[in-house]
């Protein structure tokens, strides 16, 4: 390892430095703060599905040069925060002078048990703050004052329902003039620092550039690579994992690309899904389809697309919609670049063509995009679920003959997969019902799905054949 922490590390928290300390480099921020007295923050789940635990972390903004956004604190590596900026639920307000997002909780009785409510507070406060809220013809998920109801996403309590909280959410106002947090998004977040911290035997390191971690993975092929954390902060606290040596590649900027070009779309590993969809506005609808149905925005604030797909999962969201658009990756080490289809990089549960000392830099995306696109998630949930079956769509239809059709699939196999067999029932054939239904009835046959506590394989089987006959249906009613 190569870098190595030349001031001892540490972090702003509401508003005052506080040095990091002697503690285990596996140390939470949710754990790392209650130990300190601010014990508004709760540890719930413990797996990033509460919201209990949230908080407010400065970091680069897409329409203002800060953005607070909302983070889960239990999944967090405190060292992923040395050198940044925090506010918990005690930092916005104070029992005198409350901030504008508690005094409406408690106005309009979203006040709940006390155990979520500071989480509900700080998810609320992001979105109180966010860039471009501004009034709007309100609809099921937005209120008149463009206050978009998935920024609680991931917030989950019953104690008093939803109705008092979304009331609080649509009453709030935009900031004064002299909110001094309002105030900080004009200004630059902290640069990343690197980081060392040793505890024991375990190590957390925070390379200066991709150059120093392709160099430090040549040389520790069993090192843990970590950007939002939301997998591996999991496995620590649910599994007990305790990596020896935890390398954070989240604000390499080599890592964060973002280009729309005439041929091609490129998108940063470490990229946050938050950030890609922002910064897409809209140009890949099946990406569109795809994020409010990932997590939670909690979840997405933190989460990239490079960690979902370096993890391997069979049941991670964003392969089935890349699968669909024909993506590739490039993957980078010190022995240089290469660029592979996404089609032929999962080979096993959980494995992948990706060598032990290679990072995934890129997502490419060709261009130009399948006219008709969809993303459809089976989950016992709507939102905040882990999928039982997920498929992408792209489908090219011309003068009634399908020219070309993508499909992607997770959940049904050891790893994300194409549908050839059911695309190639569909390429070449009139675009009609009784093609579909010949096509779903193949798309039923797809992958090898297994019996577990989600769903059993016949069901998924059955749900591949339905999603099929949705996304045709659906079309025609759109296109009518």
């Amino acid at each position: 390892m190569t870098t190595q922490a030349l001031r001892a590390p540490a972090l702003t928290v509401n508003g005052t430095v506080t040095p990091i300390g002697d503690v285990s480099v596996h140390t939470t921020v949710l754990d790392w703060l209650r130990d300190r007295g601010l014990t508004g923050a709760k540890e719930g789940c413990a797996e990033g599905e509460c919201g209990a635990c949230s908080v407010l972390v400065a970091r680069p903004g897409t329409d203002t040069e800060t953005e607070w956004t909302a983070v889960n604190a239990c999944l967090l590596p405190v060292a992923a925060l040395d050198g940044q900026e925090l506010v918990t639920s005690e930092g916005l307000g104070s029992p005198d002078d409350l901030h504008p997002v508690q005094r409406e909780l408690a106005v309009r009785g979203g006040s709940q048990c006390g155990f979520c409510t500071p989480g509900f507070v700080c998810s609320m406060a992001a979105e109180y703050y966010r860039p471009g809220r501004v009034s709007a013809e309100p609809d099921v998920e937005h209120g008149p004052n463009g206050f978009d109801l998935h920024a609680l996403s991931g917030n989950l309590c019953r104690c008093t329902g939803y109705r008092p909280i979304r009331d609080a959410a649509y009453a709030l106002d935009t900031p004064l003039e002299n909110d001094a947090l309002a105030a900080r998004q004009y200004s630059p977040p902290p640069p990343p620092a690197p980081t060392g911290l040793a505890s024991g035997e375990a190590s957390f390191l925070r390379p200066a550039s991709l150059r120093e971690a392709l160099t430090v993975l040549s040389e520790r092929p069993d090192a843990v690579v970590v950007a939002g954390s939301t997998d591996l902060g999991v496995q620590m606290n649910i599994f007990g994992s305790r990596p020896a040596l935890t390398v954070a590649i989240d604000r390499l900027d080599e890592l964060r690309e973002f280009s729309v070009g005439a041929d091609e779309v490129r998108l940063g590993a470490a990229l946050t899904l938050t950030e890609i969809e922002r910064r897409l506005d809209g140009r890949i609808p099946l990406l569109d389809q795809l994020f409010p149905q990932f997590a939670s925005r909690l979840i997405r604030n933190g989460a990239t697309i490079g960690g979902n797909l370096g993890t391997g999962s069979p049941i991670g969201d964003t392969p089935p919609a890349l699968l669909a658009l024909d993506a590739a990756l490039v993957l980078t080490s010190v022995r240089g670049e290469r660029t592979v289809s996404l089609a032929e990089y999962f080979t096993g549960y959980r494995q992948t063509v990706k060598a032990p000392d290679e990072l995934i830099r890129t997502i490419v995306i060709p261009l130009p995009l399948a006219p008709i696109t969809a993303f459809h998630k089976i989950a016992k949930r709507r939102f905040d679920d882990i999928s039982s079956v997920a498929i992408g769509y792209a489908v090219d239809v011309a003068d009634g003959i399908v020219r070309d059709a993508k499909i992607g699939l997770g959940g049904v196999a050891a790893t994300p997969l194409r549908a050839r067999a059911t695309e190639a029932a569909l390429i070449g054939r009139p675009w009609t019902e009784e093609t579909v239904r010949t096509a779903a009835g193949v798309m039923a046959g797809e992958g090898t799905p297994l019996d577990d506590h989600r769903a059993s394989s016949s069901y998924r089987s059955a749900m591949l054949g339905q999603s099929l006959l949705r996304f045709y249906f659906t079309e025609q009613e759109v296109g009518a």
